[in-house]
């Protein structure tokens, strides 16, 4: 009896691992001469060719002897369990990794003689496996033969490759790997000559630097002045146009910048420093001007001019050593010779000539002067040789003399008489203002006859204000009123109408 061949369904192979596969080739197709639908249990044609292969395994409930007598001629018949037909079964879903796309972006940064700086960026789809490195392969020019230009991978987006022949022409690519192997190469455009390429010289001077640069005696200056060329430029100082002394300052150059260092700066570092940057016959200049500054010595010939009540001049000429910078201006004190405890009188005074007022009368006073400029006061002053007394003097009062100023004014009025209509037999007013120095004399009268001395009228002055009082007027009191002021500078007069209607 010969083996039963078993469906291909039932050949299955349990997964041992899901772990992200490599691809691998399909699987060969079922055997064509297999009818379809047939049973997993259905015995196979007795001879050799019922025999299975050697990599098929029984299906559950199927025992499988050796070719040899019948099962009924053994000792004991084995149990058989009848199997059900298995069912076309999809397959399991395994996670099937896949490599990255090709790196973005690759360019060459920098080139120099023997080595070549790339750059790229990462790949726009990674996978489900992590990115592990790149890899960085060239080819020289008219070969095929891509070399490796590092070991292993680098996990950098940029890299620097060295140790390259000058004048090679190599054509560049990277590529990603991850656990399924590399991805797609990205190459350069076109190859590259390893060799130097040739840069312009220029200087950046900073901003701060191009204007005089001021430093007080002991400070520190350190400056950087960036700059770029290729090949590397030869960086020369010098200063006042000539060459600059090592032992005046120290310089450390390297491929992008230069370092100037002072440690301890003195009057003597003042002055303008040039630097120079050259490639062959190309180069470029640029000036640092270099002021140190210090503290100023003390003005010269201070002396006493004049002196009078309590009031004294001084003079005197600016310092020698300013101190290598601008004088601001000049304290002055002044002491009295008994106490000798010193006053500030002026400060920051820039004139070299002064006044000290308020002195005390029998006092004795000597005066010394500082200079300053932007560092600070000079450390020595310069004091008068001579002292100066303020003489007690007599005084006698002299009343001044003025002129009388004259007051007198001519009367005016300042408000008129306005004419008015009275009813007989009310009390009637009239008004007027006036004004004059001295007071002038007032008169009324009523059609130009005077009548001050009449009883049915009352007169009124009072500041200036002029009243005549008319007591229970009559038809008969109607007319013309004039009132007149007069005082010794003249005259001025005023009229008006008055009506009286009966009831």
């Amino acid at each position: 009896m010969t083996k039963p061949k078993l469906s291909k369904t039932a050949e299955k192979k349990p997964v041992e691992d899901k772990k992200c596969l490599e691809p691998t080739e399909a699987p060969p197709p079922p055997d064509a001469e297999q009818e379809p639908g047939a049973s997993s249990a259905e015995a196979a044609p007795s001879g050799e060719e019922g025999a299975p292969a050697e990599d098929e395994t029984p299906a559950k409930g199927v025992t499988l002897t050796e070719s040899g007598p019948p099962a009924e001629e053994a000792a004991a018949p084995a149990v058989q369990t009848p199997v059900e037909p298995a069912a076309a079964a999809e397959p399991d879903p395994q996670p099937v990794c896949t490599p990255t796309s090709e790196p973005l972006g690759l360019c060459v940064d920098n080139v120099s003689d023997t080595s070549i700086t790339l750059k790229w960026r990462r790949p726009e789809r990674i996978g489900s496996a992590d990115l592990e490195g790149y890899g960085i392969e060239y080819c020289k020019e008219g070969t095929d033969e891509w070399i490796p230009a590092m070991e292993g991978l680098t996990e950098r987006t940029s890299t620097v490759i060295k140790g390259l022949t000058t004048g090679d022409k190599l054509q560049f690519r990277v590529r990603a790997y991850n656990m399924a192997g590399p991805s797609a190469p990205a190459t350069l455009a076109q190859p590259v000559t390893i060799r130097e390429i040739m840069q312009r010289p220029k200087i950046w001077l900073p901003r701060n630097l191009r204007q005089t640069l001021i430093k007080k005696v002991g400070d520190i200056m350190n400056i950087v002045i960036p700059f770029q060329g290729k090949p590397r430029p030869k960086v020369t100082w010098s200063k006042d146009g000539e060459p600059l002394d090592p032992t005046l300052a120290s310089v450390r150059n390297s491929e992008v910048d230069t370092i100037f260092f002072i440690r301890k700066t003195e009057r003597k570092h003042s002055g303008k420093y040039e630097l120079q940057v050259q490639i062959e016959n190309v180069e470029d200049k640029a000036a640092v001007t270099l002021q140190v500054v210090d503290l100023p010595g003390p003005p010269e010939a201070l002396k006493i001019v004049d002196t009078w009540g309590f009031n004294v001049a001084l003079e005197w000429k600016p310092p020698k050593d300013n101190g290598n910078c601008e004088i601001t201006g000049y304290t002055i004190q002044k002491a009295d010779k008994k106490t000798m405890e010193w006053y500030t009188v002026h400060d920051q005074y820039r004139r070299t000539h002064c006044v000290v007022s308020d002195l005390i009368m029998g006092n004795e006073y000597v005066f010394r002067v500082f200079s300053i400029n932007l560092v600070g006061l000079s450390p020595e002053p310069y004091c008068t040789k001579d002292s100066v007394y303020i003489q007690k003097t007599g005084i006698i009062y002299k009343p001044p003399n003025y002129k009388d100023h004259d007051f007198t004014e001519a009367p005016k009025f300042t408000r008129p008489l306005v004419d008015r209509s009275v009813i007989a037999g009310y009390n009637a007013t009239l008004s007027c203002a006036v004004r004059g120095i001295p007071k002038p004399k007032v008169t009324w009268y009523k059609n130009k006859m005077d009548i001050s001395n009449e009883a049915k009228y009352r007169m009124i002055s009072k500041q200036g204000v002029l009243t005549l009082e008319i007591r229970k007027p009559c038809p008969f009191d109607g007319g013309v009123y004039t009132c007149k002021a007069v005082n010794d500078s003249g005259e001025d007069t005023v009229e008006c109408k008055l009506e009286v209607r009966r009831k």
